[in-house]
């Protein structure tokens, strides 16, 4: 298991479980995988850090915005500028692209992704290049929206085993149908979700 948005001991901690108690780990360590790779599909991103930098080809076909002072090459989320390298090119031939600043401004200040990469008062080349990015994709952390989704889902997928076709029963108001999204978690990962996913 890596890259989950809550840990099994802050899972352990909300049913009551002690630390030692090791007889439901699986079961809990499944609802967590599976909650937080939930929270990754239904956002289009993902919330944790590559550890190193990793190259990606784009096709800058439909990821560039002409905007008054340059054009923005629209990338995938990066969390971190260091070892941030940008070439254009293609097969085996490329050049290192300079001059361009990250985009939103402050991005990674504030603990969010950069998104785009600006060319001040230029362009980022012809429709035939490829643009290669080297960076650490991902959030710069996992924000508190994210962590508490991935509390409440992972909280409710391991209950789900007590819910058989999707029928939970209380003393106090019966038997009722599960929803099929929970509201707060929606609320939660909604800001989130890359427009137009």
């Amino acid at each position: 298991m890596a890259n989950e948005y809550v840990t099994l001991e802050e899972l352990k901690v909300q049913f009551g479980v002690v630390p030692d108690d090791d007889v439901r780990d699986a079961e809990l360590n499944r609802a967590r995988a599976s909650a937080s790779r939930s929270i990754d599909k239904t956002t289009g991103r993902r919330f944790w850090l590559d550890p190193e930098p990793v190259q990606r080809a784009f096709n800058p076909r439909g990821r560039i915005v002409r905007e008054t002072d340059g054009e923005l090459f629209l990338v995938n989320d990066i969390g971190s500028a260091d070892g941030l390298i940008v070439e254009t090119g293609s097969g085996s031939s490329w050049s290192a692209v300079t001059g361009y600043e990250t985009s939103p401004d402050n991005a990674l200040a504030e603990g969010k992704p950069i998104t785009g990469l600006l060319r001040v008062l230029g362009t980022w080349g012809t429709t035939t290049s490829r643009l290669r990015v080297t960076a650490q994709f991902g959030w710069p952390a996992v924000p508190d929206d994210i962590h508490e989704a991935a509390l409440i889902l992972a909280s409710r997928l391991f209950k789900r085993k007590d819910s058989p076709e999707g029928i939970i029963g209380s003393a106090e108001w019966g038997g009722r149908n599960l929803s099929r999204k929970d509201p707060d978690v929606w609320n939660l990962i909604e800001p989130y979700i890359i427009p137009g996913f």
